[in-house]
């Protein structure tokens, strides 16, 4: 059997306000050829299908879009997604009745039967191979929130939860398969030992209390396809446990990331290898500094012309780091007169100011901190510490955690 893994896609998304629809279609452009010329049996999205809760409507076109053109050139293709932190679990799993029939399942919330048991049936998909026989079961586990994982049955703590719910599913996979068939997990969490970028993954729990242990998928797993951390990566080293990451960079911290899908291969429950292919990148995404104005005006000089037979999609995303020994009021005037004519779109300016008594910047400087470059945990912490010169405890900041999670699903509800 033959697997694609891929994830956190975030369709919808904006850098510093610039949506990157074109590149998600190149993207999904060249997913749609790896797929006709490969013929995988199955298609895993790990999550972070979309950007937001409430994405885009030419988003969600592009994501269905994608769906049916896949099945139409390949109508054996199976196709299993899940949300992620960033998806509304119930808009996700609108449309999986219509879906269905384009051998798409799309996975977006663990439910519970009367009796407080774990509705396993539903999270359990079984995936056939080239002749039509199932070669192996997928075990959907979509972004697991506090609430569907805490309460009566499971009581509170959050991380018990999480293992419970992976004890009972994998027990349910294991009674109803057949010898030789191999199990696979999708799972979108946050693993212990994983590497997070920068300043484009939102934590899943304040305090990063959220890792999960690699010991929740025990070896009967033949293959994890994990989404969430945007960096392509193995868990602990572990060729089986591994995430794909994102297809496009999602932040400039993500430039040198190697973006790419993975091409798993199984011979009955044995893995046999696992191989990236690496995704052409549509648009670069280019940083200059930091270093101070005069040298950044002439690197900004240096820069290539515009190249009138080029598409201007294809321009790389620009930020700027500068520092400054006083505030310049015509800053961006002087940084966009220096771009007349270059073929790069600059898209984000960032400050930084010599002489701060803090010392809290590179080289004795002080960052401007932007908004956009604080998590909302930050900012609580922040505001907890001017309110009451001292730091939240770890209490605070799950009630904090809990709050904010209500808050950006509250409209989730399509």
């Amino acid at each position: 059997m033959r697997l694609f893994h891929t994830s956190d896609w975030h369709l919808g998304q904006n850098l510093h306000g610039q949506e990157r629809d074109f590149e998600h279609a190149c993207f999904l452009e060249w997913l749609l050829r790896q797929l006709k010329h490969e013929q995988p049996d199955a298609l895993l999205i790990a999550g972070d299908i979309f950007d937001t809760v409430n994405p885009p409507v030419k988003a969600q076109e592009r994501l269905y879009d994608f769906i049916v053109s896949a099945h139409e050139q390949q109508p054996g293709l199976s196709i299993v997604m899940i949300a992620g932190n960033h998806d509304s679990g119930s808009r996700i799993e609108l449309p999986a009745p219509l879906m269905r029939r384009l051998r798409a399942h799309a996975l977006g919330r663990v439910l519970w039967l009367d009796d407080g048991q774990l509705d396993a049936g539903r999270l359990l998909l079984p995936l056939t191979d080239a002749s039509g026989k199932i070669a192996a079961w997928c075990l959907a586990l979509p972004f697991l929130r506090p609430a569907e994982v805490t309460g009566r049955h499971l009581g509170e703590d959050y991380l018990k939860g999480i293992a419970q719910v992976h004890e009972w599913l994998i027990a349910a996979a294991e009674e109803r398969r057949q010898p030789g068939q191999a199990l696979i997990a999708v799972s979108h969490a946050h693993m212990a030992g994983g590497s997070v970028s920068e300043d484009s993954e939102r934590s899943l729990v304040i305090g990063n209390a959220e890792a999960l242990p690699a010991s929740l998928f025990g070896p009967q797993i033949s293959y994890v396809a994990l989404g969430h951390l945007h960096k392509p990566q193995k868990v602990n080293g572990e060729e089986r446990i591994r995430y794909s990451g994102s297809p496009i960079p999602l932040s400039f911290s993500e430039i040198d990331y190697k973006h790419q899908i993975l091409d798993i291969r199984l011979d009955g429950e044995q893995l046999l290898s696992v191989e990236p292919r690496l995704i052409p990148r549509a648009v670069n995404l280019q940083r200059l500094g930091p270093a101070p104005l005069g040298e950044i005006l002439a690197q900004l000089g240096a820069l290539p012309d515009i190249d009138l037979l080029a598409e201007e999609q294809r321009q790389p995303w620009l930020e700027v780091r500068i520092r400054l020994d006083e505030p310049q009021p015509d800053l961006r005037q002087q940084l966009e007169n220096a771009l007349q004519g270059k073929a790069v779109r600059l898209v984000r300016i960032a400050a930084e100011y010599a002489g701060s008594a803090s010392g809290d910047g590179e080289d004795g400087m002080a960052g401007l901190i932007e908004l956009d470059q604080l998590s909302p945990e930050e900012l609580f912490r922040r505001a907890w510490r001017d309110a009451y010169a001292n730091e939240a405890d770890e209490q605070t900041l799950k009630d904090f955690a809990l709050l904010l999670q209500d808050v950006q699903h509250e409209g989730e509800q399509p």
